[in-house]
């Protein structure tokens, strides 16, 4: 017989989706401010605590959820800026430049997961980090 949990501190009592989840939505409502994608899986994370590397995959999935608005802004943006080749549908030919900005387009916005998903999952680390600190009995 295998027991569970050496602690009841480190069980969550929420879905790890769910967590995902919530730290995403944060994340995006805090766009505006500077890391937010740290931000909201940091939320995650702090929501899961358990195992750090628990953390590191609910922020990650968080980030993932936050991808999914910002890559839809952006594959907007770039069709309404004319960078994804809509600009030829509508008769505006500028030669390659179009295709040359489309694989632009396309870099940034994986620059973007990358960024997005790999500060999520910092920030999931970094919720569990702040979760096992503050409950803490103190008797170390």
């Amino acid at each position: 017989m295998v027991p569970q949990s050496t602690s009841s501190k480190s069980d969550s009592n929420r879905s790890p989706v769910l967590n995902a989840v919530i730290g995403g939505i944060a994340g995006v409502v805090l766009s505006f401010v500077p890391l937010s994608p740290l931000l909201g899986g940091g939320i995650a994370g702090y929501l899961q605590h358990g195992a750090r590397e628990n953390g590191l995959k609910v922020g990650a999935w968080a980030g993932l959820v936050m991808l999914v608005p910002f890559i839809f802004i952006g594959v907007l943006l770039m069709m309404l800026l004319g960078l994804g080749g809509i600009s030829a549908t509508y008769g505006l030919h500028m030669g390659s430049t179009p295709i040359a900005f489309a694989f632009l387009g396309l870099f940034l916005i994986g620059l973007s997961a990358i960024y997005t998903v790999g500060l999520s999952a910092l920030g999931g680390y970094l919720g569990v980090f702040v979760w096992e600190e503050v409950n803490t009995d103190g008797s170390g």
